[in-house]
């Protein structure tokens, strides 16, 4: 393999069933569980793991921290942010910028997940930003 293709990211959580729901509802699909600690959200493009606090043992104890990110954005690319709104802003305590034009040219939308993760939801809007993503 000659590419570095980026293929999933993984949330640790203290609750992992109202984590899994949530992101169940905010994307409409549904998790495929591997473990009653570790489950995942499979996309086209990418997975979203989903792993309870108790998978950190595997890894040597605390090298991970639930509801402690600050630097990272979890994006997922969806045909129509304003729909999608609608939906989101039942499931979240906390949008942090609805549908928005961004001088990218991307149409966003942030909220956040119940441990407080930032989620973005984007479709690209104008035709610069459509063919970023037209692959």
């Amino acid at each position: 393999m000659s590419k570095m293709k980026m293929a999933s990211l993984r949330i640790i959580t203290a609750d992992i069933l109202t984590l899994v729901q949530f992101f169940e509802k905010a994307t409409k699909l549904s998790a495929k569980w591997a473990t009653e600690d570790f489950a995942e959200i499979i996309t086209d493009s990418f997975t979203l793991a989903i792993g309870s606090t108790k998978t950190l043992a595997f890894f040597g104890g605390d090298v991970a921290q639930p509801a402690a990110n600050k630097s990272i954005i979890i994006e997922f690319l969806v045909e129509n942010v304003d729909e999608d709104y609608e939906r989101v802003k039942n499931l979240t305590h906390e949008i942090v910028q609805k549908p928005t034009t961004m001088p990218w040219g991307n149409r966003s939308m942030l909220f956040r997940d119940p441990d407080a993760n930032l989620i973005n939801f984007f479709t690209p809007v104008t035709p610069d930003a459509m063919k970023r993503f037209d692959r």
